[in-house]
C-alpha cells in the first residue's frame, strides 16, 4: 500500500470520470477519512479518524457515503471492455486501538433531552443509508472488507457487521454496550448478526450488554479472519490476494445471500424508526447512564482503558454480594459493626 487515491493511476480513473461528467473520488478533499488505492490488490482503502471523538458523527457519515456515492457513480458506468479499476473496499481506522465508538452519543443526549426528533432521525436514516449501501457492496462487483483493530462498540460493531467479511485482531474488543442505558442497537444489528448466526443468538449478543473478544466472535462465526495483534493489514492482503482468483465465485455467493437473507433498505428504517422512539421514552435515570458512558468516549484514548470502563459498568446481578478481599470488622452506613461475613451464614435460608 503505497499509493494514496489522489495518485491513482490516470487509466484507472480519467476515462471513467471524463465519460460520467462527475467528480472523481481522487479529487474531494476529506477530513474523518483518509483513502489509499492498492494496485497489488485491486483495493481501496478508507482509514477513519474521526474527531473529535473516535464516533460516528455527521461529518463522518456525510463523507463516507459521498465516497460511496462517487465511486459508484465513477464506476458503475464504465465501458464493459475497462478493466474493473477495484475490487475491494477496506473501512479500517486510524486511531491505536480503537475501531470505532459508535453512534453520537452527545447528539442523541441532546435530541432525546429537546424531543428533537428530526433531527434524531435525520442523524439515524444517514447511518442507515451507509449501511445499506455498503451491505449492497455500493451495487458494484466489489467485496466490502471491516479490518477491525481495537474496540468496535455499537453503531462502529455495526458498521463492522455491514461489510461481507470482517477481519479482526485478536485483542480487538466488539459489542452493543446499549442495553446500559435502556436502548439497543437500531442501525442493523438485530438483521446483520441473524444474517451471520440466527436470531437467537443476535439477540443474547444484544442484550447481555457484554463486549466479545475478537475470538468469541471468530468462534461464534461473526467475524470471518482472526489476526494476530498488529498483523492485521497483513492479513488483510493475503485474504485480499488468495481471493482475487475467485472474485467471480464470491460475487454469486453474495448475490445468493441477498436472496435468501434480503434486507432491505426500508426495513432499516423500520427498526430504526422504533429506536428513535424508545430513545425518546428514556427515562432522566437512563440519560445519566448515557452520560456516563458519553463522558468514557470522550476520554477513552487507548483500548485498555476502555476495556477497563467497559468492565466496571457492565451489569453484574448480584456481585456486590461477593466480597472476597475485604477485613472485618466493617462499618455500616447506620455505624454498626459488622464482625464476619453474613451471606457465608450456612443456616440462612437461601433464596
Amino acid at each position: 500500500m503505497t499509493v494514496d487515491t489522489e495518485v491513482v493511476a490516470e487509466k484507472k480513473n480519467k476515462a471513467s470520470s471524463e465519460s460520467t461528467g462527475r467528480e472523481s473520488p481522487a479529487q474531494t478533499e476529506y477530513t474523518q477519512f483518509s483513502t489509499r488505492y492498492d494496485s497489488d490488490t485491486s483495493a481501496i482503502w478508507c482509514w477513519m479518524h474521526p474527531e473529535p471523538q473516535p464516533c460516528l458523527n455527521a461529518t463522518l457519515l456525510d463523507e463516507v457515503v459521498r465516497l460511496q456515492y462517487q465511486l459508484t457513480s465513477t464506476y458503475r458506468t464504465q465501458h464493459p471492455d475497462t478493466t474493473w479499476p477495484f475490487r475491494h473496499l477496506i473501512l479500517a481506522s486510524k486511531i491505536p486501538g480503537i475501531y470505532s465508538l459508535g453512534g453520537d452519543l452527545n447528539l442523541f443526549k441532546d435530541c432525546i433531552i429537546h424531543k428533537d426528533r428530526t433531527r434524531l432521525k435525520d442523524y439515524a436514516y444517514k447511518c442507515i443509508n451507509l449501511v445499506h449501501s455498503n451491505i449492497n457492496n455500493l451495487d458494484l462487483p466489489i467485496t466490502t472488507v471491516s479490518l477491525v483493530q481495537g474496540q468496535a462498540l455499537g453503531g462502529g460493531f455495526e458498521t463492522a457487521l455491514s461489510s461481507d467479511i470482517i477481519i479482526a485482531e485478536r485483542s480487538s474488543q466488539l459489542g452493543f454496550p446499549e442495553i446500559l442505558f435502556n436502548l439497543f442497537p437500531g442501525m442493523g444489528a438485530y438483521n446483520l448478526l441473524t444474517r451471520r448466526v440466527g436470531s437467537a443468538l443476535a439477540e443474547r449478543i444484544i442484550l447481555s450488554g457484554k463486549t466479545y473478544t475478537a475470538g468469541e466472535l471468530y468462534d461464534m462465526g461473526i467475524i470471518d479472519v482472526l489476526a494476530e495483534d498488529g498483523a492485521g493489514e497483513q492479513a488483510t492482503e493475503n485474504y485480499m490476494k488468495s481471493h482475487n482468483q475467485s472474485h467471480n465465485t464470491i460475487r454469486s455467493i453474495k448475490k445468493i445471500r441477498q436472496i435468501v437473507h434480503p434486507i432491505t433498505r426500508q426495513t432499516l428504517y423500520d427498526i430504526v424508526d422504533i429506536w428513535i422512539e424508545a430513545a425518546m421514552d428514556l427515562s432522566p435515570k437512563d440519560l445519566s447512564k448515557m452520560e456516563r458512558l458519553l463522558h468514557l468516549q470522550k476520554d477513552m484514548k487507548d483500548s485498555k482503558t476502555i476495556k477497563e470502563q467497559n468492565d466496571s459498568l457492565t451489569p453484574r446481578r448480584g456481585d456486590w454480594r461477593k466480597i472476597t478481599d475485604v477485613t472485618f470488622p466493617l462499618t455500616t452506613h447506620l455505624g454498626e459493626s459488622v464482625t464476619h461475613n453474613r451471606r457465608k451464614n450456612d443456616g440462612r435460608r437461601r433464596s
